[in-house]
């Protein structure tokens, strides 16, 4: 069986460098890469955990969107915290977009980001079609 690959990217300029895409569609399935809310100018958010996890999920969303999917699609995200006592606001906030759809979800600190002002690093699988009606 053959499946189309779409590439879809932020623009970012990391991306031919490193050799990634902000999200990649195989099928019906929609795999986002790790996303911060970092920018030129520093985290948008700046040092408010909430904040940045907001900027997150609106660069998630237009990467699902570009594929055809919705949040309403996710099936598991994964949280990445450099301080795992932010949970409770990154937490609030991926509850309000996931509370009725309630995807697998796995949180962890980690010792590191990309650059030092990133809080929060997130990413997020899809299955278009999947989401509940």
């Amino acid at each position: 069986m053959t499946y189309e690959r779409q590439l879809i990217s932020s623009g970012s300029v990391y991306e031919p460098v490193v050799g990634y895409s902000r999200a990649v569609r195989v099928g019906d399935f929609v795999f986002v890469a790790g996303t911060t809310s970092g920018a030129p100018g520093g985290a948008i958010g700046g040092t408010d955990p909430a904040e940045q996890t907001r900027e997150i999920f609106r660069r998630v969303e237009a990467a699902l969107t570009e594929a055809g999917a919705t949040f309403g699609d996710v099936v598991r995200t994964r949280i990445y915290l450099r301080d795992i006592a932010d949970f409770d606001a990154v937490g609030k906030v991926h509850g309000e977009i996931f509370g009725t759809i309630r995807p697998a979800a796995t949180a962890v600190e980690v010792s590191g980001l990309a650059a030092g002002d990133m809080l929060v690093e997130i990413d997020v699988d899809a299955i278009i079609g999947s989401a509940a009606r």
